[in-house]
């Protein structure tokens, strides 16, 4: 098993027309089959988890712990076993006390030659000024990520929605154009790597369930690899499209995005 698919979404929690939604996302989610899935905004309470109405029930499954109050939150789903989890606490500044901002950071045990995965749901603060606090949670993931690595090493993967376009200092940060509190990364954008000339829109004016008129930041969700020492990164973007984004299959205020992944070349000696 050399190559692998990583999907995001954001579910608008049961908003909508949610039966029609379900049945749509139990459809192309069993056509898409990835193997790695992080979703924003499901609604997880105590008697309900809204990921069971339309994920296959073999995914290992985490939900985030501290939720908002109706339960909605962030959830990871892998065909894989899971093996260490983390969730990290965005609340960074007196701004971020009402959204439950975090980071599900999972271990996703693959089998070789892939090997162990990082893989985060990275959910930060979504209002529009709120760049430094994004800008902030950035660091705060990756941080850790680079600390869980150090000891467990594998491949990183970030993918969520992060609520700012490509040229912001949080989305510069991520992919090694900005520095935040002296600590630097490096990782692919896995839509630039694939569609160089393309814009990527995921939140967008015309999407039918759409209740912002004229949000100025348009391409918000991201699949993220982390760069090797050489090379780029650890696993090669091969293909990355977007997903629930037909008439038919518009789900969310948010379309989709799903990147296939696989070992790049072994680099010459």
């Amino acid at each position: 098993m050399s190559t692998l698919t990583l999907a995001t979404l954001n579910v608008w929690g049961v908003r909508g027309d949610w039966p029609t939604r379900r049945d749509v996302l139990a459809r192309e989610f069993a056509e898409l089959a990835p193997d790695l899935i992080t979703l924003q905004e499901t609604i997880v309470t105590a008697d309900y988890d809204q990921t069971q109405e339309f994920l296959d029930p073999a995914y290992y499954v985490v939900h985030q712990a501290a939720r908002e109050p109706d339960g909605q939150g962030i959830t990871t789903a892998s065909r894989w076993p899971i093996g260490r989890i983390e969730e990290i606490d965005l609340h960074l500044t007196t701004r971020t006390t009402d959204f439950a901002c975090t980071a599900l950071i999972t271990e996703i045990l693959a089998p070789e030659p892939i090997g162990r995965i990082w893989l985060a749901n990275h959910f930060p603060d979504w209002q529009l000024d709120h760049e430094q606090e994004r800008r902030l949670q950035a660091a705060a993931t990756a941080q850790m990520l680079e600390d869980l690595a150090t000891h467990e090493p594998g491949h990183i993967l970030v993918a969520g929605d992060f609520d700012a376009e490509a040229d912001a200092d949080s989305m510069r940060f991520w992919t090694g154009k900005h520095v935040v509190n002296d600590l630097s990364v490096c990782y692919r954008d896995a839509w630039a790597s694939a569609n160089p000339t393309e814009r990527g829109h995921t939140f967008v004016p015309d999407n039918p369930h759409s209740n912002d008129w004229d949000w100025p930041y348009r391409r918000i969700d991201y699949i993220l690899i982390r760069c090797a020492l050489h090379g780029g990164p650890t696993l090669a973007v091969t293909a990355c499209h977007r997903i629930f984004d037909h008439p038919h299959n518009i789900i969310s205020d948010h379309y989709g995005l799903l990147a296939e992944l696989t070992l790049p070349p072994t680099p010459s000696a």
